[in-house]
């Protein structure tokens, strides 16, 4: 059941950049590295209002000039004033500077229809995963037997995994639809948690939507189906949706986890145990180095309650990262200074930029017979499968890799892409993907495309 999550792609992601500075001869300038969900590694831009905010909090006298809009400025002064001593240096309360606590909590009434939140259910943590790893903590008991299991979806991002082992449980795999566009199934479920018996006690079901890495986007029947079915077999939710911004399938919705558990209505609307994450470093935003995000609990017992209180004043959240959080759930609004360049930028440029790299993507990748990559919905990932021909895979065997992490060093080698193998993500036995963020200037994703085309047809030639 876990041996699949072994594989690691073997490789010095420094390595190729001092490579091609010391005179190795490449066929290219530069290595493009979208092995990342880090979109302004990729050479997008960030938002400018969050940047002007945040550097008008970290020096205040940039606040004494006219270089700053009116909006910027009163910003930076409320938020400087929810601060000790008028400082982002300064410690804050564990779950969150509460101004910022509350502006989340409106974010989320508003995205939910109304469906209320509270801020006293809301921890601002120093990044997602950070936040879902002490959620799991909670959880996870490392000394009983049989061990603790969680259900996690194939593919799904190694890092989960990884917190998953570290703590002691059992990751239950169940395995998304390929060729249905990666849908899941309420039968797949079902094997996933039989699979289990004589083997783990699975207490929580993990979902990502959108995708990551697979760039599906959950419906609504969809979402309350799964609910239906945790509240049956009495299973945790873990709601992972920190790309819930990024959504552009034509026929697609975000829909939280929690307004379609407050749809389904009593009992279980006030009965199913659910968290549910977002982020400031995923996603538009794409501040990843800020680090930072939320975790809202839905129906836990107060004195779970207590004990992740406890769990989260270990590490609280940088007051930056809190910041970039506030200017997302609350951004520039009409009548603002900032608002025309925002509303440019953020709702028109960014989308449409996203929404061409998806139509080439799938274009270019679909044009090949030995690729096939399903409708991109949302998230910020293409995850598309290569059919490798038997002696490329023979030839990674003998070089002791698998054989799509042997593709995607060899597209590193010769073409200076560096996307990440399959193997990394979990994949059904047989079947080999790579996995490349999608989240780049359009000119990058076409020089990406361009050098990816070239490869693939040498390389398919090489093993044909």
């Amino acid at each position: 059941m876990e041996r699949q999550w072994r594989g690691k792609f073997p490789v010095n992601r420094r390595k190729p950049a001092v490579e091609v500075g010391s005179g190795v001869r490449k066929s290219y300038r530069e290595v493009i590295d979208v092995s990342w969900g880090d979109p302004h590694r990729a050479g997008v831009k960030p938002l400018s209002f969050v940047r002007q905010v945040l550097a008008a909090c970290l020096y205040p006298e940039l606040m004494d000039g006219d270089k700053l809009m009116v909006d910027v400025k009163q910003r930076a002064q409320r938020l400087l004033g929810t601060c000790a001593g008028g400082s982002v240096g300064s410690y804050c309360a564990t779950a969150g500077i509460p101004q910022i606590l509350q502006s989340i909590s409106q974010y989320i009434m508003r995205r939910d229809g109304g469906v209320p939140c509270h801020p006293e259910n809301i921890y601002i943590s120093p990044g997602s995963q950070w936040a879902l790893t002490n959620i799991l903590k909670v959880l996870v008991n490392s000394e009983a037997s049989p061990r603790t299991g969680v259900l996690i979806p194939v593919p799904c991002h190694s890092t989960t995994i990884i917190s998953l082992t570290t703590l002691g449980a059992v990751a239950v795999p169940y395995y998304l639809r390929e060729e249905r566009g990666w849908a899941l199934e309420m039968e797949e479920l079902q094997r996933a948690l039989d699979s289990a018996k004589g083997v783990c006690n699975p207490v929580a079901l993990y979902m990502i939507n959108p995708g990551n890495p697979a760039g599906y986007v959950q419906s609504r029947k969809s979402i309350q189906e799964v609910i239906r079915f945790a509240a049956e077999k009495k299973l945790f939710l873990l709601a992972d949706e920190v790309y819930q911004d990024c959504v552009y399938g034509k026929e697609s919705e975000f829909v939280s986890y929690k307004r379609a558990l407050a749809e389904i209505g009593a009992p279980l609307s006030d009965s199913v145990e659910l968290a549910s994450f977002h982020t400031a470093s995923k996603g538009l935003m794409g501040e990843c180095g800020l680090r930072t995000g939320y975790v809202e609990l839905v129906n836990l017992d107060p004195a779970v309650m207590k004990h992740i209180n406890n769990l989260f004043s270990t590490n609280s959240c940088p007051i930056l990262g809190q910041i970039a959080l506030d200017v997302m759930v609350n951004p520039p609004q009409p009548g603002d200074p900032s608002y025309p360049l925002y509303l440019k930028v953020r709702h028109f440029y960014l989308p449409a930029s996203l929404a061409q790299n998806v139509r080439r993507v799938e274009e270019v990748i679909n044009s090949f017979p030995d690729f096939s990559c399903q409708p991109l919905e949302g998230g910020a990932f293409a995850f598309p499968r290569v059919f490798l021909p038997p002696k490329a895979i023979e030839r990674a065997k003998e070089a002791g890799l698998q054989p799509d992490t042997f593709y995607c060093l060899r597209l590193l080698e010769e073409a200076g892409v560096l996307f990440s193998p399959g193997t990394e993500y979990g994949q059904k036995e047989g079947t080999y993907h790579i996995r490349f963020c999608i989240m780049t200037p359009t000119d990058t994703m076409e020089e990406i495309l361009r050098r990816l085309s070239a490869f693939h047809e040498q390389f398919m030639k090489e093993f044909s």
